[in-house]
């Protein structure tokens, strides 16, 4: 029972406390919020990233055109050479003879009749496989240009290369900004909770001589700090939920193609909320810890 009276009254205080340095309690409540906002996209991006990068690599092929004329002896040595590339996903490698790729592009009648009026069939032979890392796959491609019997490497080098980096400098500045305001938001709550300590000296003081212990006397900042941090996540949170449903259904669930395909809200919004309310928490209570152990010397 003690410890909850010392909690019930904690918080209280807490919350007293607030109103009582409204200005800069709304000054750490907005930083928070804003730190938050990033957070939140930070992590909705990420979480994006991650899932294009996986459609890519789905859907991404690099296709080995070999030499004319090769033997199957010569075949079996250059397959065996791109299988023991640690880059290539070994499930997905398929061969393709010249006949092979004549009967498939027969499916389509214009083709095949232009195919049928040549007297050799001029297609190569190729071997089609997917990678394990798409950042990779430049780095794999030209491996394989060494290759005996290889006369070309095909794939899709611009669409792999240039988004995945464009995404990841972009997930990175959002990572340091994060950072960067996460520090900002304890400075601003360290404040907040020195200037309370100030205004409550004497009142702390008048405790600690009728022998309140240390932990009642921290419990209450601790609260503030933690209170300051949670309501700093209100904002963020309403705008992942209903901000990211309504993007994503404003684009049908897919950027520019459907290659670049978003992640269905109910996968991501409410575990970024959590982490948002955790964060927020947790940010709030370091700065009173900050503020607690500077400025009150118990």
């Amino acid at each position: 029972m003690k410890i909850i009276r010392i909690f019930n009254r904690g918080v209280k205080d807490g919350f007293k406390s607030i109103f009582r340095n409204f200005s800069l309690s709304l000054a750490s409540i907005s930083s928070a919020a804003i730190t938050l906002i990033i957070v939140a996209i930070a992590i909705v991006f990420t979480y994006n990233v991650n899932s294009i990068t996986k459609n890519i690599e789905n859907v991404l092929t690099v296709i080995v055109f070999v030499d004319r004329g090769t033997s199957e002896d010569d075949i079996n040595i250059l397959k065996d050479k791109i299988i023991a590339n640690e880059n290539v996903l070994t499930s997905s490698l398929e061969y393709k003879s010249p006949d092979d790729l004549k009967e498939q592009l027969s499916a389509n009648e214009d083709l095949k009749n232009v195919l049928n009026t040549l007297d050799e069939n001029p297609l190569q032979a190729t071997f089609v496989f997917k990678v394990r890392d798409v950042k990779k796959i430049s780095e794999t491609a030209n491996n394989m240009k060494t290759y005996e019997h290889v006369s070309q490497v095909k794939f899709g080098e611009s669409l792999a290369s240039k988004l995945v980096s464009m995404l990841e400098i972009v997930r990175n500045a959002c990572v340091i900004t994060v950072v960067a305001l996460i520090f900002v938001t304890i400075f601003l709550i360290s404040n907040t909770i020195k200037i309370t300590i100030f205004s409550r000296r004497q009142e702390i003081s008048i405790m600690r001589l009728v022998g309140t212990s240390n932990t009642v006397i921290k419990l209450p900042f601790l609260v503030e700090g933690l209170i300051l941090g949670i309501i700093g996540s209100i904002i963020p949170v309403l705008l992942t939920v209903f901000g990211y449903t309504f993007l994503y259904d404003y684009v049908g669930g897919d950027l520019f193609s459907q290659l670049i395909v978003l992640v269905p809200p109910n996968q991501i919004i409410y575990l970024t909320s959590l982490v948002l309310i955790i964060v927020g928490g947790l940010v709030g209570m370091f700065g009173s810890l900050n503020a607690v152990r500077r400025y009150l010397k118990i």
